[in-house]
C-alpha cells in the first residue's frame, strides 16, 4: 500500500466513527508497511477528552509492538493532528504523519483546536486557564533519585 491508500484508510475509520456517535476524526499507524495500530475518535463515547483518534491508534500500536516507542512509523491521520496528538506523536517517536485534512477545514467544521494552539503559544502567566509553580524540596529529591536510578529506562 502508499501513502494514499494508507490515508484513505485512515477517512474511512473517521467516517465509521461519525456513523458511530463519534468525531470526524480516523488514524492508524504503520511500521514496515504493516498498520500496527487504528484508533477513531472516542471522546464522547468513553467520556474521555484524551481518545483522539491518533492517541487511541498510538496506544493500540504500542500494545500490538510492546514497546513505547514507534520509531519507524508513519500516523496517517484523517485530519492534521491537533496540539495534543502532534505532541502525542512527538513523545512516541514517529517518524512522519501524513494527513489529509487542515487545520482550517478543521476549525470550519467547528473545532477548536486554533484556540489551544493560540493559547499555548502565550507566556504561562496570560493563558486563560491559571497556572501556578509552588516549588517543595521533596521535588529535587525526586529527580536526584531519577538521576541516580542505575535501571532506569530513558525515553
Amino acid at each position: 500500500m502508499d501513502d494514499r491508500q494508507y490515508l484513505s484508510e485512515a477517512v474511512t475509520l473517521a467516517q465509521e466513527s461519525v456513523e458511530n456517535g463519534g468525531g470526524p476524526f480516523g488514524s492508524l499507524i504503520v511500521r514496515d508497511g504493516e498498520i500496527i495500530g487504528r484508533g477513531c475518535n472516542c471522546v464522547t463515547g468513553d467520556n474521555d477528552p484524551t481518545a483522539h483518534a491518533e492517541i487511541v491508534a498510538i496506544r493500540a500500536a504500542c500494545q500490538t509492538i510492546e514497546h513505547f516507542s514507534l520509531k519507524g512509523s508513519t500516523i496517517y491521520a484523517s485530519c492534521e493532528p491537533c496540539p495534543m496528538c502532534l505532541a502525542a506523536a512527538y513523545w512516541a517517536r514517529v517518524d512522519r504523519i501524513v494527513y489529509a485534512a487542515s487545520a482550517e477545514q478543521i476549525a470550519a467544521a467547528g473545532f477548536d483546536d486554533v484556540v489551544i494552539e493560540q493559547e499555548m503559544a502565550l507566556p504561562v502567566a496570560q493563558r486563560s486557564i491559571p497556572m501556578e509553580r509552588i516549588t517543595l524540596e521533596s521535588v529535587e529529591k525526586l529527580f536526584s533519585m531519577w538521576d541516580q536510578k542505575e535501571d532506569k529506562i530513558h525515553y
